[in-house]
């Protein structure tokens, strides 16, 4: 047998020579022998940690006892009868078994970090998906084509990165957010059912879970509805999760819609893995004695509470901190009632009349042990304090099967949102989803109530896909564009080609992009999306590696007409 790869570890026996060699399919002992070959073992006396190695031997089981469960080629060993150093190693500036590396460390030294067995499986694991993608769509008739990388900045959301054209000076491409428009025109193109594995990239502030550039898997359907896009994407996903990690899914799979998911979980991501839904108290506390309640219900506010099935361990101290926690999101305070077998001990119980305790317990299904948790405020306070609360509890008291898959749709999402930092409405999604043609009549009234023919896929907690049915007709976009505030002529300057590109044919059609980085992060239960990703930057979109971004020399930047001020 002739086995290539590099030394994991190296162990010296006092005679014998054991090493574990490496490769990407896992790890094999091999043994260096004197009474094998005496000039092969004073050889391996030389060999280090992450020496590349080329050998032939001869295959044997362990001996009695000596065989190791943990690797999958525990059961034998191989005797080096031929040995080639290919390759010296320094010592690498870290161990591979070490736990708490930094990270920083780890992204200098990407080629040695993406040698550890993890990280590996997790880029075989990403190919797979890939791979499986890609038969999948096929299977169904898709065509795969790629879009411009080098295209026109259309600004509308997240910062573009710009590119300088060298060619035509003062001016500039951009390099796309999504293939959005191009996806949209291979629709007015006739191709009906287009997919790409894309890279993406966007200039702006970055979090654990985003990166400058990231891949999408990038769907556009034509002559389809809201649900031939839905049962497609299931399938896509039953698919991918059968391929990579033998997991049945049922289908279909649950939907809510917008307003449904924030009532119930204050999140439009909500993570359905555990209960403890929000419940609406707002009609039961305008008469309960706690003037506070009373109060916030009769502005227009909402009181709401979340349950914590058997909660009341919880000490005085989780109960003040968890005051602190709803205050990020803007509450001006946290009430809370453990529920005993004839009362409650609570800071408010005092204030409320019997009547309406046992109201709020029958409609929270209070039990013995329970504790309840309040917010009174603003409908948006509320969802986003209580939302995030009960995710916080949720693992905070191992709720949470982290083995579990928990997908649901979440729909008619608002077609915009008002912005108080731009004074004026803008795209929840993007400007050229279409809004339910029965709300129309409120883009001009009311826009904030127009609902998007929108989708996403959630999935335990996280957004893993969005997409949208698209606008095909020119007027509908144009009523669109005008309630975001844009005129005729900056419509046309930023979008005038796919403008034009409405007035000959276009098909009703709508689409969908899934995150393949963040799908291969939950699939992999990494801990940071940077995990999956070979060669990820930091959260300060820098590539450690490389020292990109870097700076340029004089030369290039006045053969592109650029100064630096």
């Amino acid at each position: 047998m002739i086995l290539m790869g590099w030394v994991n570890r190296r162990r010296d026996h006092g005679g014998v020579i054991f090493v574990d060699l490496r490769d990407r399919e896992g790890i094999v002992q091999i043994v260096f022998n004197p009474d094998a070959s005496t000039s092969v073992h004073d050889e391996a006396h030389k060999i280090r940690n992450e020496y590349v190695l080329a050998v032939k031997g001869s295959v044997r089981l362990r001996p009695s006892g000596m065989a190791n469960p943990e690797l999958a080629t525990g059961q034998v060993e191989v005797v080096i009868s031929e040995l080639e150093i290919l390759n010296e190693s320094k010592t690498p500036p870290f161990s591979f078994d070490e736990e708490d590396t930094s990270e920083n460390v780890r992204l200098k030294y990407r080629y040695l970090d993406l040698r550890r067995p993890a990280l590996q499986k997790n880029l075989f694991l990403r190919s797979r998906l890939a791979s499986a993608t890609r038969r999948y769509f096929e299977e169904n008739g898709f065509i795969e084509v790629e879009t411009p990388f080098l295209t026109k900045s259309t600004p509308e959301g997240a910062r573009d990165y710009l590119v300088p054209s060298r060619i035509n000076k003062g001016t500039f491409y951009a390099l796309p957010q999504s293939p959005q428009i191009f996806k949209q025109l291979l629709m007015v193109s006739g191709f009906d059912r287009y997919f790409q594995i894309v890279k993406c990239f966007r200039d702006e502030d970055l979090r654990a879970d985003r990166q400058p550039e990231f891949t999408q898997i990038d769907v556009e359907m034509s002559f389809i509805s809201e649900e031939d896009i839905l049962q497609m994407m299931e399938g896509l996903m039953a698919a991918i999760f059968k391929t990579c990690k033998n997991r049945e899914l049922s289908l279909p799979l649950p939907r809510l819609t917008y307003a449904e998911a924030i009532s119930r979980y204050g999140k439009d991501n909500p993570d359905v893995r555990f209960g403890m839904e929000i419940v609406d108290l707002t009609a039961l506390v305008r008469d309960c004695g706690f003037k506070l309640f009373a109060e916030v219900a009769a502005s227009g506010g909402v009181v709401k509470a979340i349950k914590a099935d058997q909660g009341a361990s919880l000490s005085r101290k989780d109960l003040d901190s968890l005051a602190d926690f709803v205050a990020i999101y803007g509450a001006k305070g946290l009430a809370w009632a453990k529920v005993n077998a004839a009362d409650w001990t609570s800071p408010i119980f005092k204030f409320l009349k019997p009547e309406a305790i046992t109201g709020i317990s029958k409609a929270m299904n209070a039990k013995e042990g329970d504790i309840l948790f309040f917010v009174a405020d603003t409908p948006k306070v509320v969802h986003d304090s209580l939302g995030n609360l009960r995710l916080h509890l949720g693992k905070k008291l191992n709720l949470i099967d982290p083995d579990a898959l928990a997908f649901t749709w979440v729909t008619e999402f608002p077609l915009m949102e008002y912005s108080e930092s731009e004074k004026r409405y803008v795209s929840t999604h993007h400007p050229f989803t279409s809004p339910f043609l029965e709300d129309l009549p409120l883009m001009t009234t009311d826009p904030a109530k127009v609902r998007a023919r929108a989708y996403d896929l959630v999935l335990n907690g996280s957004e893993i896909g969005g997409g949208s049915i698209r606008i095909h007709r020119k007027d509908v976009q144009a009523q669109v564009f005008s309630a975001l505030g844009l005129s005729e002529d900056e419509a046309r300057t930023k979008f005038g080609f796919l403008l034009d590109a409405l007035e000959y044919g276009a098909p009703p059609h709508g689409g969908l992009a899934f995150g393949l980085d963040r799908l291969t992060m939950i699939m992999t239960g990494a801990e940071s999306i940077r995990d999956v990703i070979a060669f990820p930057k930091t959260q300060k979109a820098a590539c450690l590696l490389s020292d990109a971004p870097s700076k340029v020399s004089i030369e290039q930047l006045m053969e592109l007409s650029l100064k630096i001020v």
